[in-house]
């Protein structure tokens, strides 16, 4: 387990990196993105479904707010079209991390373990939890794209990351994207009371998964 959060570590002070380079040059903020589709629905909708896909795509490599552009997808194109958006943006980007990990990961990895069976059994442990992972990493920032990027390098079968992924993802982008079609300029609080619910219920099923982990350890100590 030690050798699984010492990776995800890394993999998240790597994505982090990306965010406080964006904060402190201020090339992307969320003025920015507000600006950016604003301006493209006096053009057509389709360019800003494209917007809102481009960006979560380069969440793969930038640190992108993805709940805030979920929330915007939905009040500038609807609950649907918002989710439909959202949803590809972020599963396209998942699926090349996990590609990308899978194909080009192990080399990197094995700078950070070098011990064949530590590497054993670390993707031991992700094969155990990584599919709740997967299922809950919305939670917070960062960890998608972490939880994406071991999945492949940690070798899961492409089918059960997609599923665990596909479980995580379109709940998240439909109840997103429908607060902020609630929302409105002159009353976004669908939008802010509704990013706190999701955080808190994400959050509990991480605080879940850590007692049942704890647990585990117990007894089989025990044992």
């Amino acid at each position: 387990m030690k050798d699984l959060i010492k990776t995800g570590l890394v993999l998240a002070i790597c994505f982090a990196a990306t965010f406080g380079i964006l904060v402190a040059t201020g090339l992307l903020q969320r003025d920015d993105v507000v600006r950016w589709l604003e301006a493209a629905r006096e053009i057509d909708a389709w360019i800003v479904a494209l917007i809102v896909m481009g960006l979560l795509v380069a969440d793969l490599f930038i640190a992108v707010p993805t709940m805030t552009v979920t929330l915007l997808a939905g009040f500038f194109l609807g609950p649907v079209a918002g989710a439909l958006a959202a949803g590809a943006g972020m599963i396209t980007a998942g699926a090349m991390g996990y590609v990308m990990s899978h194909q080009f990961g192990r080399p990197v990895l094995r700078r950070i373990i070098s011990d064949e069976i530590r590497l054993a059994e670390m993707e031991e442990v992700f094969a155990r939890y990584g599919l709740v992972v997967l299922m809950i990493c919305r939670a917070m920032p960062i960890l998608p794209e972490v939880s994406c990027c071991l999945a492949g390098v940690t070798r899961m079968r492409f089918t059960k990351f997609g599923f665990g992924y596909l479980i995580g993802t379109v709940p998240y982008v439909i109840v997103c994207a429908w607060l902020g079609a609630q929302s409105s300029t002159t009353d976004p609080m669908p939008a802010i009371w509704g990013a706190a619910g999701v955080t808190v219920v994400m959050w509990s099923f991480w605080f879940f998964l850590i007692r049942h982990h704890r647990r585990s350890s117990r007894r089989t100590l025990k044992g």
